[in-house]
């Protein structure tokens, strides 16, 4: 049988007209600004929820999200994230230890550790910044108005400029330029089986 129950401890400080539906867990010395809505199954540990934010199915965990932020469902955000003003983190999002610009979506399906990324920036679905080498966390840095297309993987430590255009399926190992083309596939070769 599936219980109803909303747990908010005694040091959650909530703002005017918040709404808070089914499973919600808020927990430590969380903040939710005003006009939010927490939607069912979400956690919030220790951190601070701007304005107007809608919050789905989703784990925050000491973390500051800005105003008028979509988050979910199923994202996952981890210590240490500032997600900055009208920035989308969708379906099956994990971000860790991230900075991320007003205006940047990330829509699905993708994991970005230990990066700083600028405002205005596109994720495409399938990207990983692959942040760690076998001994160290490295820091990736991505520009303003960047366009990470599908597949990508991002190679720490980088830092790409402003403008970069990342087709899909491409491996950045390189820093960039403003408003560079990066492609990085092998050239699809088609060979007969027999």
């Amino acid at each position: 049988m599936n219980k109803k129950f909303i747990n908010i401890d005694k040091t959650v400080v909530l703002g005017k007209n918040v709404k808070i539906e089914n499973q919600v867990v808020i927990k430590g010395k969380s903040f939710i600004g005003d006009d939010c809505v927490i939607k069912n199954g979400s956690v919030i540990i220790d951190s601070s929820i701007g304005k107007n934010c809608i919050i789905e199915n989703s784990k925050i965990d000491n973390s500051i999200l800005n105003n008028d932020c979509i988050i979910g469902p199923y994202a996952n955000i981890r210590p240490n994230c500032v997600v900055g003003d009208n920035v989308k983190v969708g379906a099956f999002v994990e971000l860790k230890n991230s900075i991320i610009g007003k205006k940047t979506k990330i829509a699905h399906l993708a994991y970005i550790g230990d990066a700083e990324l600028g405002e205005n920036v596109n994720v495409g679905c399938g990207v990983v910044f692959a942040n760690y080498d076998g001994k160290n966390k490295k820091f990736s840095k991505i520009g303003n108005e960047v366009f990470i297309g599908c597949n990508v993987n991002i190679v720490a430590p980088v830092n790409i400029a402003d403008k970069t255009y990342i087709c899909a399926g491409t491996t950045v190992t390189n820093d960039t330029e403003i408003g560079d083309f990066v492609i990085g596939r092998v050239r699809q070769e088609n060979k007969k089986r027999h």
